[in-house]
């Protein structure tokens, strides 16, 4: 019998029961004699955490499907308070791996990265810190339900914030100022607390870093990230190549962009209309869409086959944006049922084909890496991932028609040129993170001051049109990440240079391509990223010269499409 989502079955996680038994398992680790029965007890140990991860997990999809499920919320609020505690197991766990007798036969057993993940993350936790923690856990979900609990009327619709993307895609330039500015009325309502609760999370991280002793949160939240093999100064000479080689075709990308749109000047309401004849989009309800991807997944290869049948078959997804539904998109895993999940918002355009790619490509990943024992290796660390889902992105441009139809080519413009265009956002998003973590006394207006200056910096014709508080530099609050995952979004913009190879290779030799891509999708979160790019021979984002090398290929890409009839 095939269980879907809607079945597994949801366990409340007994915390007080989960520390003795891992920690009864622990002693026996510590005192096995030979190596076989160590690894025995890392594989106990293991089905523990894993059971945990599969009900956290649950947990947090259902309520964020429905953040009015007065359970699952509670629930979430379970897991906010007691994950210091979960932690605290993982920590110790950590510590007996790299203090084994036994450690050589273990690496050779589980693989180099389980240790070297185990170093980092010991740095990043203390029983001290826990009440900080829980803090830190309910100041992001208060973020989270904030920006859920968004019900705006417009139209005679209530909308939540991602169902207001169809009015931006509207020919009419009035009804997208419009309904702009109407979204944009719940995040000047919510300035000050959102500013608020950011404040307090960049406080209680700093007190976390300071208790831990780092200097400030900067390298706390790279530890967090797992960066292993690289640093900030790497980052750096990233983002200096983002603005040396990127902002000056982005501009160029723009004057091309308002001059298809017959537009003086590109205001913020025009960025998502990309063409006077129409932004692309699905030309196809949700059902049919995921109809047409099991058909894509099918001749695309037999393992997406036999990935889109797995999803499809147990109801691995949630993609319609609705009420009271979270905003974004993600991937995650449900551990015990060996199954990964896609979590959208679709609302009609072209981004629902594009977080389906996205985060499917997230998904084969693991439903290829769920061969490992070791929670760790189910996902690499964040940047390695977003190779897989942004590489699936170009992977499947052979198959864009079967969603766009006649759109097709508008899409491919639109694709590649807003990758190109995210880039100088991407980095923006990472210097503010570190001007804040290195200043964590600032006002909330002097942090809106820095984002304003690095908007001038690298988005220097952003505008807004006089909507003041985006003037005024307030435009991060709805970037999630900064709230929930600090330093993460440098991810995206490193992964994009990696994923960019892989459509000038798919475009040169496709077989080659998909072969390298599975080989990383196999590879799971078993190598670092360095390791991951090394392994399929792509070039590093933190060499001097790469960023310019990838970004100009397919700026010159974009050049070879025939805009005439657009």
């Amino acid at each position: 019998m095939v269980l879907t989502f809607n079945e597994f079955q949801y366990e409340h996680i007994n915390i007080e029961e989960k520390e003795q038994n891992i920690k009864s398992l622990l002693k026996d680790f510590e005192s096995a004699n030979t190596l076989e029965e160590a690894i025995s007890f890392v594989d106990d140990i293991n089905k523990i955490r894993n059971h945990t991860d599969t009900h956290f997990n649950i947990a947090l999809i259902r309520a964020s499907i429905n953040t009015n499920d007065e359970f699952y919320n509670k629930e979430r609020d379970f897991f906010d308070e007691n994950m210091p505690r979960i932690q605290n197991l993982d920590n110790l766990f950590y510590k007996a791996l790299l203090n084994s007798k036994h450690t050589d036969g273990l690496v050779s057993h589980f693989g180099e990265q389980l240790f070297e993940l185990a170093k980092v993350e010991l740095n990043t936790y203390h029983p001290s810190i826990n009440d900080l923690l829980v803090k830190e856990n309910k100041l992001i979900s208060e973020y989270d339900k904030l920006i859920a609990s968004a019900d705006i009327l417009y139209k005679d619709e209530h909308l939540n914030l991602s169902q207001f993307n169809k009015y931006f895609i509207n020919p009419d330039r009035d009804i997208r100022k419009e309904a702009y500015i109407t979204k944009e009325q719940f995040f000047e309502e919510h300035l000050e607390k959102i500013d608020r609760i950011y404040d307090d999370l960049v406080q209680v991280r700093h007190e976390i870093a300071l208790k831990l002793g780092y200097n400030n949160f900067i390298q706390l939240g790279y530890d967090r990230m797992q960066r292993i093999g690289y640093n900030a100064e790497d980052v750096e000479v990233f983002r200096n190549q983002i603005k040396d080689h990127v902002v000056p075709i982005t501009e160029q990308i723009n004057k091309q962009h308002a001059e298809r749109i017959n537009v003086d000047q590109l205001k913020v309401y025009d960025q998502n209309f990309t063409f006077k004849s129409g932004s692309p989009k699905p030309q196809i309800g949700t059902q049919e869409i995921i109809k047409n991807a099991q058909k894509m997944y099918h001749e695309s290869s037999n393992e997406t086959g036999k990935f889109i049948d797995y999803m499809i078959d147990k109801s691995l997804f949630d993609l319609e944006a609705k009420k009271g539904k979270e905003s974004g998109g993600y991937c995650t895993i449900i551990n015990d049922f060996n199954s990964p999940f896609i979590f959208a918002n679709f609302n009609g355009t072209q981004g629902d084909i594009e977080v389906m790619t996205h985060e499917a490509g997230h998904a084969f990943q693991v439903f290829e890496s769920l061969k490992y024992s070791v929670p760790e290796y189910y996902f690499p660390t964040s940047e390695a991932c977003e190779i897989h889902s942004m590489s699936m992105e170009y992977l499947t441009y052979p198959w864009m028609s079967l969603f766009f139809g006649e759109d097709t080519e508008k899409f491919n413009l639109s694709h590649l040129e807003d990758n190109i265009k995210f880039l100088p956002y991407g980095v923006a998003i990472d210097e503010f993170q570190h001007k804040v973590y290195e200043n964590p006394n600032l006002t909330p207006g002097e942090r809106r001051k820095i984002w304003s200056d690095l908007e001038r910096k690298y988005l220097p014709n952003k505008d807004y049109d006089g909507i003041i508080h985006l003037i005024n530099g307030s435009f991060w609050h709805r970037q999630g990440h900064v709230f929930a995952s600090p330093f993460y979004y440098i991810d995206y913009t490193l992964a994009t240079i990696c994923a960019m190879q892989f459509y000038i290779r798919h475009e040169e030799n496709p077989d080659k391509a998909w072969n390298d891509y599975l080989k990383i999708c196999q590879i799971g979160g078993s190598k670092s990223f360095i390791d991951i790019m090394n392994s399929v021979q792509l070039n590093s984002p933190f060499k001097e010269g790469t960023v310019k090398e990838i970004v100009s290929h397919l700026y010159d890409a974009t050049l070879n499409i025939d805009q005439s009839e657009f």
